[in-house]
């Protein structure tokens, strides 16, 4: 009976190898095509600057450092909303990146924080983490050889990231992947919530969705605990050739500073972009508003200087700057969707998506 188990524990074990040995080998072969990064023919969405600064992938330029608070240059570093894009026929694809700080969060998963997520044609394949060094490196069966696909790698949300090659078959093609709807990228700026903290993948932030939705580009320039309307960073937003801009800074700001701030910010961006839309949103639900008088009168407010702001600016002659309300967005119906009662899950980006997609589609004349 113990010599079976044995035998079997054994079979087992030479399963569970079997792949192992096999993606090894796949990375490592000279058989295989190795494109070390970065290559043109690997497209970077959603990092402005990467022309810029490469092979650094991040969402603010380093020439502009010396000019914004030091946490959100520092913030900066984490790559959310970055995708590398391509189409290839290969039947295999691998990845081979570093990824020295791993993710350290209780309330938000390793893959979301520090990962990758792999999509194919539009659809969820698989995500990659890193191991105890840090380093990442996974190969993904994507179909058949010989078949064109759209390969999306969406780049982690909280954590920086180098990456080294991506790995396809020997023969493999890659060609330029399908234009957006849009030309140019909506633009969002904001807190933590607003940089994809809690989603459990980095291919599930609220933007990530819409973007797979509409089939739009978009940049993500929120900032965990420091999304604060500073003069330096409106025109880092700014400088950004957005098709749309959605400010998405209520979560951190006091009310008091939420209201001096949001009007020179908006000038900011009226500045250079007189007629590109513009999206101000409010609060969400957040639970403690049913239990505690303090906070529910702070998102109350914030609510009011939002959509009072809005209502302004268009009295004035700005026909293109739009209310979005927060709870159209995520209410207290859809609390489920949020993990420690601030941050949205990856469920509550999926309501908070479903909420500001016809206001996105009005904004910018999509059908």
């Amino acid at each position: 009976m113990n010599r079976n188990r044995l035998a079997v524990a054994a079979a087992m074990l030479a399963l569970s190898a079997g792949p192992a040995l096999a993606q090894s080998t796949f990375l490592e072969s000279a058989e295989a095509q190795h494109v070390a990064f970065p290559d043109a023919r690997l497209s970077v969405s959603g990092l402005p600057c990467f022309e810029e600064d490469k092979p650094v992938l991040r969402r603010l330029p380093a020439r502009l450092k010396e000019t914004l608070p030091v946490a959100v240059w520092n913030l900066a570093q984490h790559p959310s909303g970055g995708r590398l894009r391509f189409r290839t026929d290969s039947s295999r694809v691998g990845v081979l990146a570093a990824n020295p700080n791993t993710g350290t969060m209780h309330h938000m998963t390793t893959i979301g924080q520090s990962g990758l997520d792999l999509y194919v044609d539009g659809g969820y394949l698989s995500s990659a983490w890193p191991d105890k060094n840090g380093k990442i490196s996974r190969e993904w069966a994507v179909g058949r050889a010989g078949e064109s696909r759209e390969v999306t790698i969406y780049l982690p949300l909280y954590k920086g990231i180098a990456i080294t090659e991506i790995v396809l078959d020997k023969d493999a093609k890659i060609t330029p992947p399908k234009p957006f709807a849009v030309e140019k990228p909506v633009v969002y700026y904001g807190s933590s919530i607003t940089q994809g903290g809690c989603a459990e993948n980095p291919g599930l932030s609220c933007q990530a969705i819409l973007s797979r939705w509409l089939n739009l580009d978009f940049v993500n320039l929120g900032f965990s605990g420091n999304g604060l309307g500073e003069p330096a960073v409106a025109k880092a937003v700014a400088e950004i050739d957005g098709s749309a801009f959605v400010l998405d800074y209520w979560g951190n700001p006091s009310p008091e500073v939420y209201r001096q701030t949001l009007p020179g910010f908006v000038d900011t961006i009226r500045a250079r972009h007189p007629k590109t839309p513009i999206l101000v949103t409010s609060p969400y639900y957040f639970p403690a508003e049913s239990t505690s008088t303090e906070t529910k009168d702070k998102q109350d407010e914030k609510r009011r200087i939002a959509r009072e702001f809005v209502d302004g600016r268009r009295q004035a002659g700005d026909p293109n700057i739009s209310f979005v309300d927060g709870l159209e967005m995520l209410s207290r119906d859809h609390a489920d969707g949020l993990v420690d009662g601030v941050h949205a899950n990856s469920l509550g980006f999926y309501f908070c998506a479903k909420g500001l997609e016809p206001q996105l589609r009005k904004a910018l004349g999509l059908k």
